[in-house]
């Protein structure tokens, strides 16, 4: 039976491949942006005045020859190669300016809430590289500027991206500055810190001994979460002035102020956070790659996996930005802001959330509020918000059945292209399903003109007469109010995600004039040619609102691919397609919302999810990761009593699907087929967090290891636990398991020829108990063995961990 289409589905069509056209090109320009093509990077031979690439990735090359991670040789090394380039630029500068290079050896203890978890820290030995440089008469006391990057590396990963740029970027930054012949008017203070991955103790080593903190009066966090991307602006205070001096110094823009509302949903800290926050309050900005996450933290992190490109426009982008801070009348030393915020009652600090940009928005409150006085533009903007929200459930829908019929989750994680296939067509359909529905009456017919002593007997029929019978200037308006309100909600919310949908307000009332003037020359109902006038203006807002949701997906595939499933994903789309089609639905949906149409939407989506079933999730580009736990229980003078492998995953698929794929693991440790999960699936959390019965008070404790290559240890100390000798006699809040007896974490971190010694005290008759383990990143043979059985698309993060308990 052959298709038969009207007059009206072939203009349908033809209007949706238009709309497909706009968008294809917008995908382009946007990956070109997203992925830096735009960028030419400077050769080795470049000008002294000017960043150059080629020169900062001979750092990068240097710097990931050897691991970096704390406890191993390599980070010595790296410290002292830092040191020397820095020494080198000393030597070379002219007489008028002055540079001055410092290794500093860090100490401290403090508690902070990491991962929502409160935990103490004590460290020692921690080697930061300061270098300071500024004009030949400059004085210690003069307000400076912070830049800071770190140069240690997490387990398991050469850390090309995290974070050898960085500190690539800033020995370049360094260079250009000693040797162009610009003479900073302030100083410019350069940290390398050597101790990030363990939860920023050096920057806080730094802010807490340095002789130059105080003087600091802004920083600049250089930091990497993947090897690629845009050098976004994710951070920005305390005040708006750092922001809004980015905005005006940058060569490549790339900040958005709603990243600050989802950078807290992601697992992670920075040590933008030390100085800005906990413990410096100075204005800073905290720039990363955000992009490239598959190979963050993981050995893939080499130099190959940084494009051309990125490091050009970070370099430039922070040459510009060190000479616009040195030269702000805003940079105020600590003492300074501190007689400001005293001298002024009605001191505010200011958000960083483009003010200006949100305050002329507030004029468009007012016009709204016009509108939704008629009750049937209210209709409106409940019509245009079940559109939204049905764009959000059509593919959580469709990513829910697909479960029940895969064997494994995630087949979009190492093809996004997947993603989008499955879940952007079924989320127009959630956008078009209220204008199917209801249907559309000729413009001719307005709701003022509907007989409601006919509609009397049932005041719900009335109403959806009413909303049936919405013309497009209804709908117009009620999406105009449904923008309107969702910018309103950021605005009293302080968040800076309102500027999303006011450009969106802003868009759309060139857009509806273009769309008024149209349909005096043609018949909407009878030509999409008003349609295709309505569209044009809003491009600039369409490539726009693609451009920031195509970065935010991208980044939530690479990095919360790790934490959620296939749901949280096709939500996301769904949010994102409402973003960017939803602004044209009010006028286009009448060409739009075709049972055709429809189907050929659905069928793509049931395509595309049975073609991503052929697809395996990981590849050597996107690998799953893995944790491998050699445990070793020992006693009595680090006497191994037992020994046990241990493996988790960080994402939807579990061990059964790694085993399954990975066959030669499993053979490797003699698992049968019908291998059962259920004792591996128990949380640690309740081997450590456990009650205990003993003797003793008051202990004074001295812990000491002879490991090779020790990342850290950790103490679990559990029981009436009332002081100690960390943190200033500071315990931080305990945790507790099914009501159980509290328990303290402390992580101890540094080399150093003498033991940890330290005291408990505890208070009450129950007993403390307290449970170490060391980490340590040397593997005897046979785990040596496992770990090179995994495949190439697993990335397996491999260390021992001793464990000991002791009763008090």
């Amino acid at each position: 039976m052959a298709l038969r289409l009207s007059s009206r589905d072939v203009s349908g069509f033809k209007f949706l491949f238009f709309l497909a056209t706009i968008f294809s090109l917008i995908s382009v320009l946007v990956y070109s942006i997203i992925h830096m093509k735009f960028i030419k990077p400077l050769e080795i031979d470049a000008p002294l005045d000017r960043f150059s690439e080629a020169r900062a990735i001979q750092h990068v090359a240097v710097l990931t020859k050897d691991d970096r991670q704390e406890g191993r040789p390599g980070l010595r090394k790296a410290a002292v190669y830092i040191k020397e380039q820095l020494e080198m630029l000393k030597e070379r500068a002219e007489s008028n300016i002055r540079i001055e290079v410092e290794e500093a050896t860090v100490n401290g203890t403090f508690n902070m809430i990491v991962l929502g978890h409160s935990m103490s820290f004590a460290y020692r030995n921690h080697i930061n590289i300061v270098a300071r440089i500024s004009s030949a008469d400059s004085q210690e006391t003069d307000p400076s500027v912070l830049i800071n990057g770190h140069f240690d590396s997490p387990l398991g990963s050469p850390g090309a991206g995290d974070c050898g740029s960085c500190v690539a970027s800033m020995l370049e930054l360094a260079r250009v500055t000693a040797e162009s012949g610009w003479i900073p008017p302030r100083p410019i203070i350069f940290l390398f810190n050597g101790a990030e991955e363990l939860f920023m103790l050096g920057a806080h080593g730094f802010m807490k001994t340095h002789k130059w903190r105080d003087s600091i009066g802004a920083s600049i966090n250089v930091e990497a979460s993947g090897t690629s991307g845009p050098d976004l602006v994710c951070q920005s205070g305390p005040g708006s002035w750092p922001s809004q001096l980015y905005a005006e110094s940058a060569i490549y823009p790339m900040a958005h102020s709603a990243v600050q509302d989802v950078f807290h949903a992601v697992p992670g800290d920075t040590d933008y956070r030390i100085f800005s926050h906990d413990h410096g309050n100075i204005p800073s900005l905290d720039i990363i790659f955000l992009l490239g996450g598959y190979y963050y933290h993981t050995s893939y992190d080499t130099l190959d996996k940084l494009p051309p490109g990125i490091m050009q426009a970070r370099g430039d982008n922070l040459l510009s930005l060190l000479k616009a801070f040195t030269n702000s009348s805003k940079l105020q030393s600590a003492r300074e802001r501190e007689y400001l915020e005293a001298s002024i009652n009605d001191y505010k600090d200011e958000r960083a959330v483009f003010f200006d940009f949100l305050s002329w928005s507030r004029s468009c409150f007012a016009t709204f509020y016009d509108f939704v006085k008629e009750f049937v533009y209210f209709q409106g903007m409940l019509f245009h918000a079940a559109g939204i929200i049905l764009a959000i459930i059509f593919p959580v829908i469709f990513a829910t059945v697909r479960l029940f019929f895969t064997s494994y989750a995630m087949s979009w994680f190492a093809r996004p292209y997947l993603a989008f296939l499955m879940f952007v067509p079924s989320s127009l359909v959630g956008l078009l399903i209220p204008r199917t529905v209801w249907g559309c009456s000729p413009p001719s017919q307005d709701v003022s003109v509907i007989n409601k002593s006919e509609v009397a007997y049932s005041f719900g029929i009335y109403l959806w007469l009413l909303i049936r019978a919405l013309s497009e200037e209804a709908r117009f308006w009620g999406a105009f109010g449904f923008y309107a309100c969702i910018t309103s909600a950021y605005l009293v919310a302080g968040r800076g995600g309102g500027f999303l949908t006011f450009i969106v307000l802003a868009s759309m009332l060139p857009a509806w004039i273009f769309f008024s003037l149209s349909v005096k020359s043609y018949d909407h109902h009878q030509s999409p040619r008003p349609a295709v006038f309505y569209v044009i203006p809003l491009i600039p807002c369409l490539t726009y609102s693609a451009y920031f949701s195509g970065f935010v997906i991208q980044f939530l595939i690479e990095k919360m691919g790790y934490y959620v499933a296939d749901v949280f994903v096709a939500a996301t789309i769904g949010v994102a397609t409402g973003l960017c089609v939803g602004p044209i639905i009010p006028v286009c949906s009448h060409w739009l919302a075709r049972s055709s149409i429809l189907q050929l939407l659905l069928h793509v989506s049931v395509l595309a999810l049975a073609l991503s079933s052929q697809f395996f999730p990981y590849s050597n580009l996107a690998p799953k990761r893995v944790v491998f736990q050699h445990t070793l229980v020992t006693t009595d003078a680090n006497r191994i009593v037992n020994s046990s492998y241990e493996f988790s995953v960080l994402d939807s698929n579990s061990l059964t699907f790694l085993f399954k794929y990975a066959p030669e693991v499993a053979k490797g440790l003699h698992m049968g087929q019908e291998l059962s999960f259920e004792t591996a699936n128990m949380s640690p959390r309740e081997t450590w967090l456990r009650s205990a019965r003993s003797w003793g008070r008051n202990s004074n404790l001295d812990y000491s290891s002879d490991l090779e290559e020790v990342w850290l240890a950790v103490l679990n100390i559990t029981g009436p636990l009332s002081s100690w000798s960390f943190a200033d006699n500071k315990l931080p809040d305990p945790e507790t398991v099914e009501g159980g007896p509290p328990s303290y974490i402390l992580r101890l971190s540094g080399t150093s020829q003498a033991n940890w010694t330290f005291w408990l005290e505890a208070s009450g008759s129950d007993d403390l108990r307290v449970e170490v383990a060391v980490v340590d990143q040397v593997l005897d043979d046979e785990a040596q063995r496992l770990k090179g059985l995994f495949p190439d698309w697993a990335d397996v993060t491999a260390y021992s961990s001793f464990m000991s308990s002791y009763i008090f």
